[in-house]
């Protein structure tokens, strides 16, 4: 027999959420028996959280008395059903199921508690809290973690909106631009009302709407000789969305001195790349295992030059998104040591194995850093 056709033979099954409320102030104990999870949202008021399947082997010492009357209450009454069965068959006499759940409670406008992350957070991001490898816990990390965004353009548009709507708590945007009509081709967080501004308001506007709940910090600068350790310290993980050697070449040695993870991207007419660079790993490579130095601009010509189509940006800087919120989470395998390949009009992904170069001018054993200025001056030898 189903639950509910029980409740239905059994007129004391269930009660009303109003009801019930006036039974747990006349000391009836409120049982919550949704998952964690579900629970940070957010709950009743006065209410005992313990997800159904820990009532057998938990409740009795949470609550010894069997003569006290039970109220159990889940999102929409159905587990709340199974879970009185459960606390009859342990002897407990009174327990009756919240119908609607919890679902009903806040309709009707009845009191509430703060969850472990808060009502918002807990219904925003509902599908990261039932992903085990995130739940409350990771879901917290990332409210916590700060990022930093170099480029507000093709790469950073993508990897800003979807690390805004993860919930990363600070995303740092560093960029000098402004919005021109050229890079609303590929450039998704900006509009064309907005040309002529900074890009860096821009997309403030952009991601302050998909999720007000987050910190967003600019420096309309481009990163120098001069700034880029201030601009990037105190992050957890780096985004290169930049467009040139030079800003590749500081960032690269600017995270290797800090010690912060740097998802490297980058897109070429059809073409792009993602790889991560950890200086917390010894084994990892860094950018100048890839290119140990800056090619010629005849060799590597920007987009204006080049060209790019649209979509290409949008692809790599999701991915650069992905292993990022990787990174802050501590799950799956990222990039490092690997690098990603993707050609768009073939709609292949090809991985080549990029180890760290023991002869490395960045990161090799011999390697000297004779400061930033210095990198700046080899990019402009190359260029």
């Amino acid at each position: 027999m189903s639950s509910h056709a029980s409740a239905a033979l059994d007129p004391d099954a269930e009660i009303d959420p109003r009801s019930a409320r006036q039974a747990q102030l006349g000391g009836a104990l409120l049982l919550d028996v949704r998952e964690d999870d579900e629970r940070a949202g957010g709950g009743p008021a006065d209410a005992i959280g313990l997800a159904r399947g820990a009532i057998e082997d938990r409740f009795p010492a949470l609550q010894p008395d069997r003569d006290r009357p039970i109220l159990t209450l889940c999102a929409s009454g159905r587990r709340s059903l199974l879970a009185r069965e459960t606390l009859r068959a342990l002897g407990y006499r009174d327990v009756r199921s919240v119908a609607g759940g919890f679902a009903r409670w806040r309709a009707e406008g009845l009191p509430e508690a703060a969850g472990a992350l808060g009502a918002d957070a807990g219904e925003r991001y509902a599908r990261h809290l039932v992903l085990p490898e995130v739940g409350v816990a990771g879901q917290t990390r990332l409210l916590q973690a700060r990022i930093a965004l170099i480029g507000a353009g093709g790469l950073g548009s993508p990897a800003a909106l979807y690390l805004a709507a993860a919930g990363v708590g600070r995303l740092t945007l560093i960029d000098d631009d402004r919005v021109e009509r050229s890079n609303l081709q590929r450039q998704v967080l900006h509009a064309d009302a907005r040309i002529g501004m900074a890009k860096t308001e821009s997309a403030r506007i952009a991601l302050a709407a998909l999720n007000p709940g987050i910190e967003i910090g600019m420096r309309e600068e481009r990163l120098l000789a001069a700034n880029v350790e201030a601009a990037i310290a105190g992050h957890d993980v780096v985004i290169d969305g930049a467009d040139n050697f030079p800003t590749r070449y500081l960032l690269d040695a600017a995270t290797r001195r800090l010690g912060i993870p740097l998802v490297y991207g980058a897109v070429h007419r059809f073409s792009g790349q993602v790889s991560v660079f950890d200086p917390r790993d010894a084994a990892s490579p860094c950018y100048r295992c890839l290119f140990s130095e800056p090619p010629s601009a005849a060799e590597a010509p920007n987009c204006s030059e080049a060209g790019v189509l649209g979509v290409l940006p949008g692809t790599i800087g999701l991915l650069q998104a992905t292993e990022a919120i990787k990174l802050v989470l501590g799950i799956g395998r990222p990039l490092t040591g690997r690098l990603l390949c993707y050609d768009a009009l073939a709609a292949t992904m090809r991985e080549l194995a990029l180890p760290r170069d023991p002869a490395c001018p960045g990161c090799g054993a011999a390697a000297v850093f004779d400061g930033y200025a210095d990198l700046a001056r080899l990019c402009a030898a190359a260029g």
